[in-house]
């Protein structure tokens, strides 16, 4: 396992990832850093945690988003439409990482709170 130091919101965290999977991780954390900025600037006050819960709804919509212009694409083509009932599997893994990942950050978080 590799581990990488990503800078998010402007605190530094350890993460680990499986060999060779370090640029990904870092080029994602910094799509997740510009969004908890891009939090942060539209609602100022928030701390760590509801800053990272903010960022990764600003990307979950973005990815809802994409999803949703990619089936119209789909559509516009003649294909025919996908089963909206069916979660595309890339998506929600996505989706649950992040969750994961942003879990994490606020037990870590909690802690070192209690710990003050």
């Amino acid at each position: 396992m590799a581990e990488v130091n990503l800078e998010i919101g402007g605190r530094y965290y350890a993460v680990s990832c499986r060999d060779g999977e370090e640029d990904h991780l870092r080029r994602i954390g910094r799509i997740v850093d510009a969004k908890a900025a891009e939090a942060s600037a539209s609602a100022g006050g928030l701390n760590e945690v509801r800053q990272l819960l903010f960022a990764a709804l600003l990307l979950a919509d973005a990815l809802n988003d994409a999803e949703t212009a990619r089936a119209g694409v789909i559509r516009a083509a003649g294909a025919p439409a996908p089963d909206a009932t069916a979660p595309d599997p890339g998506v929600a893994l996505a989706i649950e990482r992040l969750a994961e990942r942003v879990e994490q950050v606020a037990d870590r978080l909690e802690g070192s709170a209690a710990n003050t």
